[in-house]
């Protein structure tokens, strides 16, 4: 079950200045705002709205922020009609690519994403062209700084209703099947575990393997410009990505 730890190495991760927890924590609002209105302002009762907070929680978002995103989404003057959609493309070298975004303009954004995508030597597909490669599943990320013991983490995971484990150097990931997120992140949550990160992502069923550091460079430079775009919720791809000196550290 552990060993190679695909989700790390295809997770595209960079250091966190404070302008990018101000987005993240944006991004995250907008989730907030979703969930209140598909569910209600009660996370006892509303299990999106439960997650969304978890994952904020894993995000750092302070409580009070958490708190006025909430009563905001449940009171009548926020005008913003929000609307959940996912774009599909390829970035160069075949990579596959796939967006979810929140907007409140649909047509601003899809131009938006398509500019990015031209701009960056990639193509927007249309809906389906990439997602069959990938599968939806509940990932759970833990911190394991401390060096938790491999079995006894994989027996915590797996009595609390994961599906797989990989266990890595600073790191655990947990993968679930999407009806089990909840449950899973629930139990382990009871457990005391330390999230880095919790939420319902798409994982590649098989990764490309980008040797040559220039089209590393390409890949990753779409990645960056769709995670940094406003509307953009969560990008994921199957790229297979060389680690920079940076996350080597």
């Amino acid at each position: 079950m552990s060993g190679h730890n695909k989700w790390s190495t295809i997770k595209h991760k960079k250091e966190k200045t404070d302008a990018q927890r101000g987005k993240i924590f944006t991004k995250i609002g907008r989730e907030i705002v979703i969930a209140v209105r598909e569910g209600g302002p009660d996370p006892a009762t509303n299990g999106k709205l439960r997650d969304v907070v978890a994952k904020a929680k894993a995000a750092n978002m302070p409580g009070d922020n958490i708190m006025r995103s909430i009563k905001k989404a449940a009171g009548e003057g926020d005008a913003a009609n929000y609307k959940e959609i996912t774009y599909e493309g390829y970035a160069p070298g075949g990579v596959a690519i796939i967006v979810e975004i929140v907007t409140d303009n649909l047509n601003r954004t899809a131009a938006e994403v398509r500019h990015i995508f031209d701009k960056c030597g990639g193509s927007l597909g249309a809906t389906g062209c990439v997602s069959w490669m990938f599968e939806r599943k509940g990932v759970i990320e833990l911190d394991n700084q401390k060096k938790l013991d491999e079995e006894e983490l994989m027996m915590l995971a797996l009595d609390a209703g994961a599906a797989d484990v990989e266990v890595a150097e600073d790191e655990v990931i947990i993968y679930t099947d999407p009806a089990d997120f909840s449950s899973v992140r629930e139990n382990l949550e009871k457990a005391g575990c330390v999230f880095l990160s919790a939420e319902r992502a798409m994982v590649p069923n098989n990764t490309v393997d980008i040797t040559d550091p220039e089209l590393a460079a390409k890949v990753e430079r779409l990645v960056d410009w769709l995670e940094d775009y406003d509307d953009t919720q969560a990008v994921f791809h199957n790229a297979n990505l060389p680690e920079s000196e940076d996350e080597e550290d």
